[in-house]
Formats: structure tokens, sequence, C-alpha cells
């Protein structure tokens, strides 16, 4: 959280450099912009004192604790402690001391902030702050409330029973439109001002007594400016942006899916409603904002002669992606023309999802040199993604929420099949790669394909017992893959293993029942995406299942025959950047 100076220092504890700048942003909804920051500062710790601790989540004993600060530009204080955007510290106004519990009770503190740049004399603004002393324990208490059991089935519920903690921490800050534009250029690498920004601190990991939930960040200008378009106070408005940035903070993403946004809308609904603050929510609020801007049809024409691809709406929500032979070229290349169609498609809302055999490291290391595998692109640790033909999906936050593997006993017996015949193998365990001799084509995996480098074990019980392994690739010429690898290997493996390919020179052995489409269909379930809302995009016959599953399928015209059979749409070649070509015909 931000850096405070508080009288007693409890706690101090840098976050690893792993989690640096571990930003996600949340797109626009409506006219103006919402963003939710979900990430800490690197070696920003909580230097705050925390309270006396609680039983249980069911019916927990609150105790509010609020403190109020000016923040202003000093240097860093004795800790080393310094903030997200930059030497910033806060300096103490006021505070109001607390009498001590003579029960357990879960504790809520809150402090309020005001920057530096704001007007000091300016009543109103004090007189806000000096009411969400109130309020936002309040708004706090209340959303805390309906966590547990809560119906919502999109919400990321990392945080769900807080009764393990012996206290919760929440900050909000009231800035104005030139610091929170500095807080987004330097988090999310874009120049504007925003409304509101929800920064959460939580790193569930670390174990820790204390619910770290983050700050929340308004932008005092913005919200006057929405307040007059929406006939409502300062006041209210600055509410409903704390709620809207609160929930963000405990697991609400109103972008992530129709189903999503929905719930997000209807929580902000029923916490104004039961707290008694006027407004309707940000979301529904945005949407109507949107709308009567966009209900002048001169407004409309003259966005049209502009020429702005921006001004057509995105006909699906997500696009699913293959790599080899269809991302990338017949040199395993990602080209700057299907780079930025991708961006393209994510500036107007679209998200787009990696699936593919290979291991998400090599994903990540290609689409790195687009400058899109960071926190803005479309793949890595913390994104979505199905990969080695969906036997690892992972989820939001880029956690892992299905594995497959294959039964040791298949790889022995593949594994020794290969020693016998000198045949090329990689096995595939997550991250890594391992084989049982070194050979050219092993090494093409790693310098063509960008697979991780494959690690040479001494025999077959020490790759088998090295690690749980997802699939295995042999890889030869394409003549012999076709006349011998592939017959003998659909026949060996019965019904213990399933024969794929996606690539003529290369073979894989995968366990039974899975494919990249059942992959997908998992992803999709915990996004709460419907199948009609996504367009997916492949060559080979291991993405058959996806063009299927998908409302628009696009084989590229390099691919299968089988995969284009069944595809609604054959495009251009990956050597003719087929995938930019789908993007914009049938993306938008």
């Amino acid at each position: 959280m931000f850096p405070r100076v508080s009288p007693l220092l409890r706690f101090s504890l840098p976050l690893p450099s792993s989690m640096a700048r571990n930003i996600s942003s949340r797109a626009a909804t409506g006219a103006f912009p919402i963003v939710a920051l979900a990430a800490a500062a690197p070696h920003s710790p909580s230097n705050v004192q925390f309270f006396t601790p609680s039983n249980s989540f069911a019916s927990p004993s609150f105790r509010f604790t609020t403190r109020c600060f000016h923040a202003g530009f000093v240097k860093p204080i004795e800790t080393g402690v310094w903030a997200a955007g930059g030497q910033r510290g806060y300096r103490k106004v006021r505070r109001r001391a607390t009498a001590k519990s003579k029960q357990k009770e879960l504790e809520l503190s809150v402090s309020i902030c005001i920057e530096d740049d704001l007007p000091d004399n300016d009543s109103e603004i004090l007189s806000i702050a000096e009411l969400l002393r109130l309020n936002a324990p309040m708004a706090l208490k209340l959303a805390l409330d309906g966590l547990k059991d809560s119906p919502c089935k999109t919400r990321d519920t990392v945080i769900t029973d807080v009764g393990g903690y012996e206290s919760i921490e929440l900050s909000v800050m009231l800035c104005n439109d030139s610091f929170i534009r500095k807080l987004n250029k330097e988090w999310r690498d874009e120049d504007s001002a925003t409304d509101v920004l929800s920064m959460s601190q939580h790193v569930a990991q670390l174990n820790l007594p204390i619910l770290m939930l983050g700050d929340i960040v308004i932008s005092v200008e913005t919200a006057a400016r929405q307040a007059e378009e929406r006939g409502h106070t300062l006041l209210d408005e600055i509410r409903i942006l704390m709620v809207h940035g609160l929930l963000h903070l405990l697991g609400f993403d109103h972008e992530i899916s129709e189903e999503a946004e929905t719930e997000m809308e209807k929580e902000e609904e029923v916490l104004l409603k039961s707290l008694g603050w006027a407004g309707k929510g940000l979301i529904q609020s945005a949407y109507e904002s949107y709308d009567q801007a966009n209900s002048d049809s001169e407004i409309l024409d003259d966005r049209k002669k502009e020429g702005s691809l921006r001004f057509y709406k995105p006909k699906f929500k997500y696009i699913f992606c293959d790599m080899d032979g269809t991302l990338l070229n017949s040199k395993s290349q990602l080209s700057t023309t299907n780079a930025n169609a991708l961006k393209e498609a994510m500036s107007r809302g679209v998200k787009v999802v990696i699936a593919t055999g290979k291991a998400r490291p090599s994903a990540i290391n290609i689409l790195k040199t687009a400058g899109l595998a960071d926190k803005d692109g479309i793949v890595s640790e913390l994104s979505p993604g199905v990969f080695l033909q969906g036997l690892l999906v992972y989820g939001r936050q880029g956690r892992e929420i299905f594995r497959r593997n294959l039964d040791p006993s298949v790889c022995r017996e593949v594994c020794r099949y290969s020693l016998e015949h000198k045949v090329p193998l990689i096995a595939f365990s997550n991250d890594r790669c391992l084989t049982l001799f070194d050979h050219p084509l092993v090494e093409s995996l790693h310098t063509v394909y960008h697979e991780p480098k494959a690690e040479v074990m001494p025999s077959v019980e020490d790759l088998v017992a090295a690690a749980d392994i997802q699939k295995l690739l042999f890889i030869d010429t394409a003549d012999r893959v076709a006349t011998e690898l592939r017959p003998y290997w659909s026949e060996a493996a019965g019904g213990r293993a399933s024969v794929v390919q996606a690539i003529p020179h290369m073979l894989e052995i995968v366990p039974v029942g899975t494919s990249k489409g059942s992959g997908v269909q998992i992803l999709l379930d915990h996004l709460g995406v419907k199948a009609e809302e996504i367009m997916a995009l492949g060559d080979g016959e291991n993405d058959i299942e996806m063009l299927q599953l998908a409302s628009l399928g696009i084989a590229l015209s390099n691919g299968a025959e089988k995969t284009k059979a069944v595809a609604n749409v054959i495009g251009a070649s990956n050597d003719e950047d087929g995938v930019a070509d789908a993007i914009y015909r049938y993306a938008f």
C-alpha cells in the first residue's frame, strides 16, 4: 500500500522482486475509463499499525480505525520505503485514538489520504475526506459480510473467508488528474487520467495475519466532471467510485465476461442501496453516459468519417489463437503484421488467448519480442492460456486450473522405444523439457521453436521419476512420422494414450480424452464465457475440436485437410499473415 508515516511501525516486508510491477489493467466501460491495478508497488511495505484478532467470519466483531493523511513530496522514511508513483510519503494530519477492545475483534483499518497538490483550503474536499472516515469502513464491512457464501460465480475467490486474519487494511486516496495520470503512465504506460484505480496489495502465498487489501485512488477532478454530467453531488460520485474500487480489490472484474459484468453491477447496486447512498453504480452510469453520447447521429457520422476502426463494435469477446503454423510463420517467427493485428484487437476490448501445444515459457519468449508478453500483452505468467495441447490450463491471474498427466507406464514404453530406435524424444513437464540423448532435432526444439532447453536424463527410470509428464513428442522426418511412427503408436497406445499431430515432422503422445478443445472449454467455464462469444484460429489436427467449439472457427490455408474440413472459414496461410487477415476481416 502507499507508504504512510505512522507513530507505530509494526510490519515492514518488501515484496519479492518477482512480484514487482505485477500489473493488470481493466479497460474502460462506457464513456469513462475505469481501471483496476492488481498488484503492489515494488518494495512497498506496509508501515501502519495493526490491531486485535478475530476468531470467525460468520459473525465477526468489527472495530473501525480510520486515519487521515495529507500527501506531500518528502524524502523516504528511515525504513527505506518509497511510493509507487515516485518518492512520495504521507505525513499525518490527524488521528483519533480507539479504545482497546476487551474481546477479540477483526480490525478494519482505513486510511484516508489527500494528495498534496489538492488545495489545502478546499472545504468541500476536507469535508468529503472527513465523511469518508465513516463511509469507507461502513462500505468495507458490508462488502466483507457478503463475501462468504457469495453466489457470484465469476469473482476471483483468492479473498473469501477473512476469519483467519487479525486485521484488514485499506486506504482511500483523493488526488487530482495530474497525479492519477502519473500513476497510469508509471504502471500502465498510458498517459491519461482515469476516475479510479484499485491497487491490490494482497499476496495469498505470504500467509500473513494481516489482510493488506490495497489502495483505492480517486481523481477528484474527474469525479467532479462525472458528478455534474450525471446530476449528483461530488460526494455521491466519490462514494460510487469507492464502491467500484473496493469490489475490484475483493475479486470482482466486470471485464472478463457478461456474467461477471452483471454480477459486479448487481453488487454495486446492493452496496449503494444498503448504505443508503445516492446514485447508480459506476458500470450502469458509464453505460448510460455512453448510450447518451452516442444517441446523436451527427456524432456517429463524424466518427465514421474519421475512418477510425475503433468505431465498430467487436463481434467477439475472445479470440483463441494457435501458435505453430498459425500465428507463427513457417520459420516460427511472429510477423509485425500479425503482432499489430493482435494489438488492434486488444485495443478494442477483445481478449486474445493463446491455445497451443507449446509450453507457456515458449509462448512468452516468442511474444515478448513484439511487446505482447508484458502486463498489457496476451500471454504472461499472470494471464489465462491453454498450453501443451490442453493438458495445462491457466485461468485468471495465471493460476493453474487444470492439469492432466500421462500414465507413467506409457511414458516408460515410449522412452524405451526412443532409445531402441534412436528416435529423438522430448518429454514435457510443466515448464521443463526432458530427453534421453542429445540430438540436433532435440536442440532445434529450443533454437527454432523456442521451447525450454531439454535436460538430458541418464535413464528411462530417471526421466519418468523426475517429474509428472503431460505429453511426449517424437521428432523425425515427415516421411518417417507418417509411415512408421504414427501407424505404430496409433495401435500401440491403445486406450492408454492418444496420438495427435500439429506439424508433419512431429508426433505427440497425450493422455486419452484430452485435447486443445477440451482445454479451451475448461477455460471458458472458468471465465464464464460462452462458446458463441469466441473466434478461434488454427491449422493442425490438434485444433479441430477448438475450431468446432467456437462460434467462428477459421483454419489457415496451410492447415491439415481434416482441419479445413471442419472450419467455418478457410483463411490465408501463416506465411501470408493469415491471423491478421482474419482479425481485420471477421473480428469487427
